[in-house]
């Protein structure tokens, strides 16, 4: 049934069980090792995220390259 604003109501909306696994995905366990390089990042992936979170570096890092631009600005 559809509302008086022409959208649809939440009750109208129905899926399968099938069907919803197809989009919601469980994750599956990993090896201690995993979830160990999930929480501790190696220094160059920091070093990435410092320089993409700083926008003046992020942006000469498109122009000169990652390593000049973290230098310039972090070094």
């Amino acid at each position: 049934p559809k509302e008086p604003s022409g959208s649809l109501s939440t009750d109208s909306i129905k899926l399968k069980k099938e069907v919803a696994t197809a989009f919601v995905k469980r994750q599956k366990r990993s090896s201690i090792y995993e979830r160990y390089y999930e929480y501790y990042k190696n220094p160059m992936e920091q070093m990435h995220e410092r320089c993409e979170n700083y926008p003046p570096c992020d942006y000469l890092s498109d122009q000169i390259g990652f390593y000049s631009a973290y230098n310039r600005f972090f070094g």
